[in-house]
C-alpha cells in the first residue's frame, strides 16, 4: 500500500513538473497567435481569440527569414559533424590510446571546463580575424572544431569497451583507423546521438559568437536575425512571440525525434562514468 501511494506521489510530481515546464512553451505559440495587441490586453488572456497566422506573415514579409533560416540549418548541421568528428576521434584517442602526458592534458581540459566561454571569445575573435575568416562561416565554425564537453563524453563511453575486443580486430591486420571506424563507432552510436543533439542544439541557439563574426546580414543565421526585432518591434509581443515559436519548433522536433537514442547515451555515459 506504502508502495502504490508513494508510486502515485511520484507520478503527481513529475506530471506537475512536466506542466510546469509545458506551460511557457505553450503559452508562447498562444500569444504568436493573437492579434495584434491581444497579448497586452488586461485582464490577460491564455488563449487567442480569434487565432490568427498574420504574426507570421508579417515576420516574412520584414525579415528575410527564409534565408536566416537555411543560413541557421547549415551552420548548425556543418558544427554537428564536425564536432562529431573531432570530438570523437579526441575522445577515443583520450580512452584508448597510450601517449606521454595524456593523463595530465586530460586533468588541464578538464580544469578548463569551469571557464566561461565568453572568456575566451576575444581570444578566439582575435585568432579567427588573424586567419582571415571574419564574415564567413567558417569563422562561425571555429568553436565547433573541437569541445571539452563532447571529448569526456565521449571519451567515458568508450572506456566501457573492451579492450579485448580492439586487441582482437587488430590481431586481424586492423589498423588503428580501421579498428576505430569498424569497431568502435557503431558501439558508440547512443552517445553520438546525443552529442550530435548537444552540437546542433547549441549551435542552432548560438546567437553571441555568430554576432561577433558576421556582419553581413545575409549570412546571419535565425537567432541572429530575430534580434532586429527587438529594438524596431519592441512591443509586438505577438511578433515576438512568432519569432521564438519559428526558433524552437526545429530543435523540439529534432529531440522527441532522437530522445529514445538521447537519453540512452546519457543514462549508459554516467553509469560507466
Amino acid at each position: 500500500m506504502k508502495h502504490r501511494a508513494l508510486g502515485a506521489l511520484t507520478l503527481i510530481a513529475l506530471a506537475t513538473l512536466a506542466a510546469a515546464t509545458l506551460t511557457p512553451l505553450l503559452w508562447m505559440v498562444s500569444l504568436s497567435l493573437m492579434p495584434a495587441g491581444e497579448a497586452t490586453a488586461l485582464p490577460p488572456r491564455l488563449l487567442p481569440s480569434p487565432p490568427t497566422l498574420a504574426n507570421y506573415a508579417e515576420l516574412f514579409s520584414r525579415l528575410p527569414l527564409a534565408r536566416a533560416l537555411l543560413n541557421s540549418v547549415l551552420l548548425a548541421s556543418a558544427a554537428t559533424v564536425l564536432g562529431l568528428v573531432s570530438n570523437s576521434l579526441a575522445g577515443y584517442a583520450f580512452a584508448k590510446l597510450r601517449f606521454r602526458g595524456r593523463d595530465a592534458l586530460a586533468r588541464g581540459m578538464l580544469a578548463a571546463l569551469v571557464i566561461p566561454g565568453q572568456v575566451a571569445m576575444l581570444p578566439l575573435f582575435l585568432m579567427t580575424k588573424q586567419m582571415g575568416l571574419v564574415n564567413t562561416y567558417a569563422g562561425v565554425l571555429v568553436p565547433s572544431l573541437a569541445s571539452i564537453f563532447g571529448i569526456f563524453l565521449v571519451r567515458q563511453y568508450v572506456t566501457g569497451i573492451p579492450d579485448a575486443l580492439l586487441d582482437a580486430a587488430r590481431l586481424d591486420g586492423a589498423g588503428e583507423l580501421r579498428v576505430f571506424t569498424a569497431v568502435v563507432l557503431p558501439l558508440c552510436r547512443p552517445v553520438l546521438v546525443t552529442l550530435a543533439t548537444f552540437t546542433f542544439l547549441g549551435a542552432w541557439n548560438d546567437f553571441l559568437w555568430p554576432l561577433v563574426v558576421l556582419g553581413d546580414e545575409r549570412l546571419q543565421p535565425l537567432p541572429v536575425a530575430l534580434a532586429s526585432l527587438l529594438g524596431e518591434h519592441a512591443q509586438d509581443v505577438e511578433l515576438l512571440m512568432a519569432g521564438s515559436v519559428l526558433t524552437v519548433l526545429p530543435v523540439v522536433a529534432l529531440f522527441v525525434a532522437l530522445q529514445r537514442h538521447y537519453l540512452r547515451g546519457i543514462l549508459t555515459g554516467s553509469l560507466r562514468g
